[in-house]
């Protein structure tokens, strides 16, 4: 058998170990790339920052905003600590225990073993009743005031004139009448002297009643213009004048815009020299006020250190609504109290008619 001839294009096709290792194919060089080593490369590069992304990094604006930054976090923190301190201050203020301060003056205490409280009012120290108050009788404007407060007065001292033309034109008409009837009775009485039968009884009585009428009119006109003049109805000391002139004053008094009611013209009360004490006891102690023969009682007057022993007077026995003092018509007062009058010399005391104070009634 022949041995088998070597195929020549296998032999071709097969490439040599070490020719193909030491032979450089110039057709693989230069057809086929190499696709490790330009993949890589751009792989790498990708991962590199672009360099919009460094400019925008290295821009100035943003060296220029740290400091800003940076300043605006000193100024947060140095707030927060001033804020702190602040607390912390104001902790310590607030934690202090403040002495209280001592009173102006020592409250109202009991001088007796055993009493009781009551609210007192000052006012005139009279026989009967509490202050004058004085009304006119009669309508009209003021056109004079001759007193003040505080003045001593006596009785029938003039107080006030109101204007009174029209009663005065009053009193002249009614002075003429007068005249005109006595003129005509004088004519008839002459005529009836001289001849009785000149002239009837009747006539002559007419005439005589008319200036009986003429004279009671003109003493009515001249009585009504007396009371245009207001004058002080008993000695005393005028405590309140509540009218002006020009004010316009009527029998209900003068109108006060401030409370909204009327006042009296003027308020009176007694001599000074004295002082009376209007106490009023609650209803529920009313059992425990001592009788007239062992009472006694001591007046505190308000915002001052000042006691003074008080001088039973009477008891009211009157049971009667509580005063309120602010002149409210709506107000409703349940509590009632009984009245009870002391008295007090003056002297030098701070008080006044109208004053309240606090006293203790107790018993000897």
């Amino acid at each position: 058998m022949k041995e088998a001839e070597p195929n020549p294009q296998a032999t071709a096709a097969e490439p040599k170990l070490g020719a193909t290792a030491a032979e450089p194919n110039p057709e693989v060089k230069a057809t086929e790339p190499q696709p490790e080593a330009a993949v890589s490369k751009p792989e790498v590069k990708a991962a590199e920052p672009k360099p919009e992304a460094k400019a925008a990094e290295t821009k100035p604006g943003d060296k220029a905003s740290r400091p800003k930054t940076e300043f605006r976090n000193k100024i947060i923190f140095t707030l927060s600590i001033v804020g702190v301190l602040a607390a912390l201050v104001a902790a310590y203020l607030f934690a202090m225990q403040r002495k209280a301060q001592p009173p102006v003056f020592q409250p109202v205490t009991n001088p007796y073993a055993s009493a009781i409280y009551a609210n007192g009012m000052i006012e005139s120290d009279q026989s009967s009743g509490e202050n004058i108050n004085v009304f006119p009788e009669v309508s009209g404007p003021i056109i004079k005031v001759f007193v003040h407060e505080g003045q001593q007065v006596s009785a029938g001292t003039p107080l006030f004139t109101i204007e009174d033309s029209v009663q005065r034109a009053t009193v002249e008409l009614a002075e003429s009448n007068l005249k005109a009837a006595r003129d005509q009775y004088d004519k008839r009485r002459a005529s009836y002297d001289i001849d009785p039968e000149s002239i009837s009884k009747d006539v002559l009585d007419t005439a005589e009643d008319a200036v009986n009428q003429a004279t009671a009119a003109l003493k009515a006109a001249n009585a009504l213009l007396q009371y245009y003049s207001v004058k002080a109805p008993v000695d005393g000391v005028v405590l309140a004048v509540n009218a002006a002139v020009g004010s316009y004053v009527s029998s209900q008094g003068v109108y006060d815009t401030y409370t909204e009611l009327f006042d009296p013209l003027v308020v009176m009360g007694a001599p000074q020299d004295y002082l009376a004490v209007r106490c009023f006891v609650d209803e529920i102690l009313v059992s425990r006020l001592p009788s007239k023969w062992h009472i006694q009682a001591q007046m505190s007057i308000r915002g001052t250190d000042i006691k003074v022993p008080l001088e039973f007077v009477r008891v009211q026995p009157c049971v009667s609504p509580k005063i309120e003092l602010s002149n409210e018509k709506q107000e409703q007062v349940d509590l009632r109290v009984l009245p009870v009058i002391f008295r007090f010399e003056k002297k030098d005391a701070p008080v006044y008619p109208g004053q309240q104070v606090d006293v203790y009634i107790g018993q000897q």
